[in-house]
């Protein structure tokens, strides 16, 4: 069996994963991935109790649990290209034997629940409501770095490049759906199909001194409607998360707070404190 190089798996002299300082006993089957670091604490002061906290740049860990079930919280930092380190690095800690730098034959599936927040693009879905990302839809290109493609809803992606009129100067957009055990057990919320953008201004279509590329965005994702699912908002992660997660074998979902609605240009004027009702809501849901 083929061994990985020290240059492909970077493991520290205590058997840690390099970026997220974690050991394989430091992580639950069980995780919530926040994009703010700080709001790692903010989930984890709602555990009876806690085993482990560890921090390395923006990664912050904190493993405990809640209603007796063992959860890791983990803060990715803001983007597709942390999400690449953070899932690639859990895969790691549980399917890689780091001793013998070789992949386990057997291999082990995490239920990652990424809390997030987001702006809506839809004039249905309001400032101050919860969405459940049916699927991701990505113009962030990672997909495209990796050999597989079969992952991909390929119908989807055909029907956003059809009614977007996609500028082929951008990355090539990819879609993928949530995982279907993860969405059954988040029921309640409401649905949508989520685009996820590789920056917060011009991929966004924000301008503040410099004009975006990217046009009339808005009113074109109007009109698509894919198995009854409009598209609903626009955030940093989700893309990325679904593609390497059901590449990977894991199962994985978003749920975000909207926190504002770029079209009527309202914003919430209590954030915390919906974010607050967001984490007690999925908390109570695990």
């Amino acid at each position: 069996m083929n061994k990985l190089r020290d240059t492909e798996l970077i493991i520290t002299k205590d058997k840690r994963i390099y970026h997220l300082n974690l050991k394989k006993s430091e992580l639950a089957d069980n995780i919530i991935l926040v994009g703010d670091p700080e709001r790692v604490s903010k989930i984890s002061e709602k555990f009876q109790s806690i085993e482990h906290k560890i921090h390395h740049r923006e990664f912050i860990t904190h493993t405990g649990y809640y209603n007796n079930k063992r959860i890791s919280v983990i803060s990715s930092g803001i983007g597709t290209d942390n999400i690449d380190i953070v899932i690639n690095e859990l895969d790691a800690l549980v399917n890689i034997d780091f001793k013998s730098r070789t992949i386990n034959k057997t291999k082990k599936s995490l239920n990652i629940i990424r809390l997030g927040t987001s702006g809506s693009v839809n004039n249905k879905i309001p400032v101050n409501s919860f969405i459940v990302s049916s699927y991701g839809i990505g113009f962030d290109g990672l997909a495209h770095f990796y050999k597989r493609k079969d992952v991909r809803d390929i119908a989807l992606e055909n029907s956003f490049i059809k009614h977007t009129n996609w500028n082929t100067d951008h990355a090539k957009p990819y879609a993928v759906k949530a995982s279907d055990n993860l969405l059954e057990k988040f029921q309640g919320f409401n649905n949508g199909i989520t685009l996820t953008a590789i920056g917060f201004y011009g991929p966004q279509a924000r301008e503040l001194r410099l004009e975006s590329s990217i046009v009339n965005i808005n009113e074109l994702i109007e009109q698509i409607n894919y198995k009854k699912l409009q598209i609903t908002n626009l955030e940093m992660e989700t893309s990325a998360l679904y593609f390497l997660g059901r590449s990977l074998g894991h199962n994985t979902i978003t749920i975000c707070a909207i926190l504002g609605n770029r079209l009527t240009q309202e914003y919430s004027e209590e954030p915390a404190k919906l974010i607050d009702k967001l984490i007690k809501k999925v908390l109570s849901k695990l």
